[in-house]
């Protein structure tokens, strides 16, 4: 607990020079992640395993492909409103399975972190 509040204190540091947070939350069936500003404390976009375009492919790619796919459609979106550079916030996960799926999704999409 102490280690990822040490973290998380880090990172917005690092947000407060201007890089927006992506942050990753995962439950046993579903992914979520949103770019969050820090300075107004708001989401700026995020994307989740639970909208209709990806339910479709749920079936075939299983967890990891889910996620990457998540992590590519974040990635669009906020390229869209001219957001290129995140700073990773994984929430406390390991950075392994789909953490790691949907921040390689994102990097493939042409987000920076």
């Amino acid at each position: 607990m102490r280690r990822q509040q040490r973290k998380r204190r880090r990172l917005r540091a690092v947000c407060a020079e201007g890089r927006f947070r992506l942050s990753v939350f995962r439950s046993q069936r579903q992914i979520y992640a949103h770019i969050i500003d820090d300075r107004t404390h708001g989401t700026l976009v995020s994307a989740t395993s639970l909208e209709k375009a990806l339910g479709e492919q749920k079936a075939e790619n299983g967890g990891c492909g889910i996620a990457r796919r998540v992590g590519e459609v974040l990635a669009e979106r906020a390229l869209k409103i001219k957001v290129e550079r995140v700073a990773f916030d994984c929430g406390g996960y390991q950075y392994h399975g789909r953490v790691r799926a949907l921040a390689e999704g994102a990097r493939e999409k042409g987000l920076l972190f």
